[in-house]
Parts: structure tokens; sequence; C-alpha cells
């Protein structure tokens, strides 16, 4: 078939070219060999550089004395594995207090954060709210500039929180970029839905838990993996605030036993051990354990993370 154009010219459609027998379109060519080798070398020496220190760890915490001394150190293939650190380091001793710390922290500061960011967002996201303009520029006003270390540790400090778990969470409560990025997931919500339950009687809290909840279930899940991140991690506000170490979290245990090299003790490790596994060992323990609670949080949260973020940041 031809087409004629305004100036009466024809012309042949053009037949579209078939691929390749590798898939590639004509237009690429051939493929490169070389590059192809050179990208597989550098994908394999990238994924062996996250694999390997995480290996290493792992077998570390699971050697023996005798494969540690041997090894001079880190070990990348435990021969005879054991569980002795794990062991050692929960069976009652200062570990074991710092994991409870760190969980009771990370779930009731999730909570928490995640309350009080909902409902800023959703109040800031409803147009002819009391106050929303001042109270919105006032939490940008606060992603630019930081309060400082002092401030913030004079403001604990006259509120009574030093040395308490509520100092771990209430300073940092709500985060202004997840309220910014809730409040445009919110805005994105078809205002129609909202307007028919008011017609039907709805209360703004009945909006909010019947409709815009259901509706928010992925920017929720990436905004809770983002606080609970934040908490399971922090250290510095627990070095600042908790002078006490029977309220340390898990992760100024790890700074200050890992980080600054500081040797544990059978009654900081084991209350009912006479002897102790290698101090490497148990370094490499704690770091495990650490690490575990966000390994199997977060397979269950990614499948939200980039529509949860994404639509929230990007559109509105």
């Amino acid at each position: 078939m031809t087409t004629t154009s305004p100036l009466g010219l024809t012309a042949k459609p053009r037949k579209a070219r078939p691929p390749t027998s590798t898939g590639r379109p004509v237009w690429m060519g051939p493929p490169n060999r070389v590059l192809t080798a050179l990208r597989g070398l550098i994908l394999t020496i990238g994924c062996a550089a996250v694999i390997l220190p995480f290996l290493a760890v792992v077998s570390t915490s699971l050697a023996t004395q005798e494969e540690v001394t041997a090894n001079g150190g880190f070990v990348l293939l435990v021969r005879e594995p054991t569980l002795a650190s794990y062991q050692a380091i929960l069976s009652g001793g200062v570990v074991t207090r710092a994991l409870v710390i760190s969980i009771i922290v990370t779930v009731a500061g999730t909570l928490l954060s995640l309350a009080c960011t909902i409902g800023l967002a959703y109040s800031l996201s409803r147009p002819g709210s009391l106050g929303s303009r001042p109270i919105l520029l006032a939490v940008l006003f606060t992603m630019l500039f930081s309060p400082g270390m002092i401030p913030m540790y004079l403001v604990v400090k006259q509120l009574g929180l030093l040395d308490n778990l509520l100092a771990l969470i209430l300073p940092v409560l709500i985060n202004a970029f997840n309220v910014i990025v809730m409040r445009e997931f919110f805005l994105d919500i078809p205002g129609e839905l909202m307007e028919s339950a008011r017609i039907d009687g709805a209360n703004d809290l009945t909006i909010l838990a019947r409709i815009v909840l259901p509706l928010s279930k992925a920017v929720i899940s990436v905004i809770g993996l983002f606080y609970a991140v934040g908490y399971w991690n922090a250290f510095f506000n627990a070095m600042l605030y908790i002078s006490s170490p029977e309220k340390w979290p898990l992760q100024l245990v790890l700074r200050t036993y890992v980080v600054n090299e500081t040797p544990m003790g059978v009654d900081q490790v084991s209350a009912g051990s006479d002897s102790l596994p290698p101090q490497l060992s148990i370094q490499m323990a704690i770091l495990v354990i650490s690490i575990i609670p966000i390994l199997l949080v977060y397979p269950f949260l990614q499948k939200h993370f980039t529509k949860g973020l994404m639509i929230g940041a990007v559109k509105g």
C-alpha cells in the first residue's frame, strides 16, 4: 500500500527489519564479545566485593579459636562451624539485653512515628485545614536548617529525658522528608472519594481509616521501613543521651565492642559460662545479629518500595 503526500508524491511503506537470531534489532549490530566479557567481569567483581566480606563475617562468627588463629583473623570458609559465639552472647549477657532494648525502641518508635507522620501528612494534604500552610512551611524549614547537637541535647536535658529510652524516640519522632512524601501521596488520592464519604456522613477520622489508609499501603510500608531502619541503626543519640550501660541499644554495644575493639568479659557475654569463644568470633556474631532483622523484613516490603516512594515523590 502506498501513501500520497499533499504535494502529490507517493511513498512506499518501509518494511520492518526482522530481528537477528540473537533477538537484537538489526540497527544495533552484532554483540561485541569484548564488551560483553568486560561487563561480566565488572559485575562479577562487584558481586564478589559485596558477598565475600559478608561471607567472611558469617564464617568468622562460626569459627573456633584454632581456625581464627590459623587464618590470622578472619575466616573465609569455616571447616568446623560452631554456634558457641551465638550461644554465649544470647545467654543473658549485655548483647541479649541490648537486643531486647533495640527491638522495643524500634517497634515502639516506628509505630509512633508512623502515627504522627500519617496524621500530620493527612492534615496538610486537606485543603482548608487550619494553619496548614504555616505548618507546611515549618516542616520544610526543618529540612533546610538543623538545630544542631548542642541545642538538641539541651532540649532533651530540660525535658528530663536523659538516660531514658524515650530520648531515642521523641527527638526523631517525625522526619520532614517522610511527611512530604506521604503528603504528596495523599494528594494523589481522588478527592471525589472523600467528598462522597462526607456526603454519607463520614468524618475525617473515618475517611482516614477506611479510605485513605487502605489506599496507601505502599507508601506506609516504605515510610515504615525508613523509620524502622533509622531506629534500629541509630547509635549516636544513645551515645549522647544514655549513660547507663544496661540501657544501651544493640548498635551502641556494636560500636563499643566491635568498632572500638573493647574486649568482652564473661560477665558481659554469658551469665552462666566460665569460658569464652574467640573475641573476634563474638564481635562478628554481634554484627550478624544486628543485620538479620533488616534482612528478614526488607524482602517483604521490597515490592512496595519503588511504588510507594516514586508515586509520593514524583506526582503532585
